[in-house]
């Protein structure tokens, strides 16, 4: 069946690629499919499914399985019976010559995905736990249902990488998905010929050009387009790969892997060779025209040919999608929408068991005590002599397991704005803005928003934390504005409301807005010196509570004072004389993400 790219729709590539990764499930590794539930994926899955036999083996990983039943572990009754550990298979073992499907995968935790892409890697379990030490040999191939709504939701970045396809239903109709050109006879005939095909040097060195003409970096890229190469040369009934099977390969394997365009290289390469004489020219023609005589085809052109084809596949929204996305992927923080998540013994998420007693809010796993006792029992049976029941099992101290838990932490902005002075109405209504384009960012990140407003003789918490943008605006509305500036108090109140958030559990975060013009002490008298002595000190009450902090300066011209509260605090200072709304919450984002970031690393 000879197969034309450009004539090829969407659904027919997402046919196509179930028909190559029937044929070579093990040499395509795995297709990421995103879509949503529905008609659609339940047809595509369905069709899949029809080209292997009823006793295939297929396996469902759960969004949140347990490395136990992924990788395998202590079987308990037999270890408890046997009096010796016992292992059990994990469903990566059981798995061996068959297919896994990922349910979720968007949301499948990061270690689990690690553990499944090394397994592809290695094609071995490797089991060290519970007095455990196997290494079992596995073979398989993977689905992964991708079923995120936004960009940044999407199957592990590791995982897509060793997966041949990615395909997309999202704009496929039922109808359409009625339509299946490849039969089962076809597919089984292709399996018994795909040994026999073979691929050319030149057709794998022009496969990683032209993946490296797309940015394409990694080598299991080319390694996937020649076995999708030769799966399309098998349902073809060829014995040697053909231009356009490689073609289609490119088209499959390279278009949702690509960065830029490789035109785009060839006019960066062109403007930097020095400029050739006349007589250098003729001569490199000359050479070209030997080279071509000698050879049966001309490998430049088919380069062309394959760039052409994948060009073909990348719209040009698509293009601008990746281009984009390349330019942010430097400036992107590893917190993403997420907040920071740590590990508590008490409440939160269950991510597992550590050694430990129970008590003050510590709970035991008592079937992960058991696995820890298990494997010492007929050691401690022999040693012990006040033991009469054999069949009693002997648990000490150092074989207590306690549940973990994980949560993530509300970061809390804090806004302590300088309502003081004529120019009060305009930091008012920036603040106001900012506060509201966060609420919506915040309501993403389940983080907090908080507004302290200092003028007069003191401080005020306008608005408590909160992610209600109903309760922000309210509140918001009669905003004060004018007179003194009492600094230290404002940051006396904003160190106060941070120390109660800790205390919650949560994370705060201070942004001071002022133009550092001090004038009222903590006693509330009118005194510039003290006034700014004061200031000084509550700033560096601040940094010895470790609270992360920013400074804006709103003066027309930086300020020397502002720069020392800024050091004191321990804050990142920057200027902005003319700031608004939008530029406001940029810098607040940028300040959080940074903070979140580095303290994931540490």
């Amino acid at each position: 069946m000879k197969l034309n790219p450009s004539e090829m729709t969407s659904w027919e590539d997402a046919a196509l690629a179930a028909t190559l990764f029937a044929i070579d499930p093990t040499g395509i590794k795995g297709i990421n499919l995103r879509a949503q539930p529905g008609p659609v994926r339940d047809e595509w899955m369905r069709r899949c499914r029809d080209y292997f036999s009823k006793s295939f083996c297929w396996k469902r990983v759960p969004l949140n399985i347990s490395d136990c039943r992924l990788l395998g572990g202590l079987d308990l009754p037999a270890t408890l019976t046997a009096g010796k550990p016992v292992a059990e298979k994990g469903i990566l073992a059981e798995a061996d010559g068959g297919i896994i499907i990922l349910s979720m995968a968007e949301r499948l935790p990061i270690g689990t995905a690690a553990t499944i892409a090394n397994c592809l890697d290695c094609g071995e379990v490797v089991l060290e736990r519970d007095g455990l030490a196997n290494k079992t040999p596995t073979q398989f191939s993977v689905i992964a249902l991708d079923e995120g709504i936004h960009e940044d939701e999407s199957t592990s970045s590791k995982l897509q990488e060793r997966f041949a396809f990615h395909v997309e239903l999202e704009n496929v109709s039922y109808q359409e998905s009625t339509h299946w050109s490849f039969s089962k006879h076809a597919v089984n005939k292709a399996r018994k010929c795909l040994p026999a095909v073979s691929i050319t040097n030149d057709m794998l060195e022009l496969l990683c050009a032209a993946a490296m003409g797309f940015g394409i970096t990694s080598l299991r890229a080319p390694l996937l387009a020649r076995n999708v190469a030769r799966a399309l040369a098998a349902l073809e009934g060829n014995q040697t790969v053909s231009k356009d099977n490689a073609l289609l390969a490119c088209r499959l394997v390279y278009a949702h892997r690509a960065l830029y365009l490789p035109a785009e290289i060839e006019e960066e390469a062109e403007a930097q060779q020095p400029e050739q004489t006349p007589e250098q020219n003729e001569s490199e023609q000359d050479q070209q025209q030997q080279n071509n005589e000698q050879q049966q085809f001309d490998p430049q052109s088919l380069e062309e040919l394959l760039i052409e084809a994948t060009q073909a596949v990348l719209s040009k929204q698509l293009l601008e999608k990746l281009q984009s996305t390349a330019s942010k992927n430097n400036q992107k923080s590893q917190s993403g929408r997420s907040s920071n998540l740590k590990y508590s013994d008490v409440r939160g998420r269950p991510v597992g068991v550590r050694k430990g007693e129970p008590g003050n809010g510590a709970r035991l796993n008592v079937l992960e005590t058991l696995r820890a006792a298990a494997p010492w029992q007929r050691i401690r049976n022999n040693v012990s002599t006040t033991n009469s029941d054999s069949r009693r099992i002997d648990i000490q101290r150092e074989d207590f397991r306690i549940a973990r838990f994980k949560q993530r932490t509300v970061t809390t902005t804090i806004f302590v704005v300088d309502a003081s002075g004529s120019s009060a109405l305009n930091r008012l209504a920036e603040a106001k803005g900012a506060v509201e384009l966060l609420l919506a960012e915040c309501y993403q990140r389940r983080d907090q928003v908080a507004l302290i407003a200092f003028r007069g003789k003191q401080a005020e918490v306008l608005l408590p934390p909160t992610r209600s943008l109903v309760r922000a605006k309210r509140s918001l509305a009669g905003l004060p504005g004018g007179g003194a500036t009492p600094l230290a108090s404002g940051i006396d109140a904003a160190l106060l409301l941070a120390q109660q958030i800790k205390q919650q559990g949560e994370t705060p975060t201070i942004i001071l807005l002022t133009d550092g013009r001090t004038n009222i002490n903590r006693e509330g008298e009118a005194d510039r010196s003290t006034a700014e002595t004061d200031a000084l000190l509550a700033a560096k009450e601040v940094r010895m509570e470790n609270v992360s902090s920013l400074l804006i300066d709103t003066s027309p011209r930086k300020q020397p004072f502002n720069q020392q509260v800024a050091e004191q605090m321990g804050a990142q200072y920057l200027a902005m004389p003319h700031a608004n709304s939008q530029n406001l919450s940029e810098a607040v984002l940028a300040h959080t993400s940074s903070k979140q970031s580095m303290a994931l690393a540490s």
